[in-house]
């Protein structure tokens, strides 16, 4: 029986590192793993959803489909819940010429 190692998977199924597809797989994935650490820290630090909508002014429904979807939400949403939920926040940006990084401890 032929063994396959993970990285030969995905490339089979969803496409090789920097093809369309797979960014496309690797950004949801991202986006996903985001929405599930949100609702653990939420959890964690004993709030509800509607408690958390209410810090950042939104509704109980938004949170949820937040926890269940991160990529449908915007940057300055994400900020709000990880200051509600007292995260440390960093974030790099690539360009061809430039390297830009932000550290924040909200």
């Amino acid at each position: 029986m032929k063994t396959y190692t993970l990285e030969q998977v995905q490339d089979n199924l969803i496409g090789k590192m920097g093809t369309p597809e797979r960014d496309i797989f690797e950004y949801e994935l991202q986006m996903d793993l985001i929405g599930k650490a949100i609702k653990q820290t939420r959890q964690e630090r004993q709030l509800t959803q509607e408690e958390l909508g209410k810090l950042i002014g939104v509704q109980k429904a938004q949170i949820s489909r937040l926890e269940n979807n991160a990529s449908n939400v915007t940057m300055a949403t994400l900020l709000k819940v990880f200051t509600a939920l007292k995260a440390t926040v960093k974030f790099q940006v690539e360009l061809p010429n430039q390297n830009i990084s932000l550290h924040s401890h909200i």
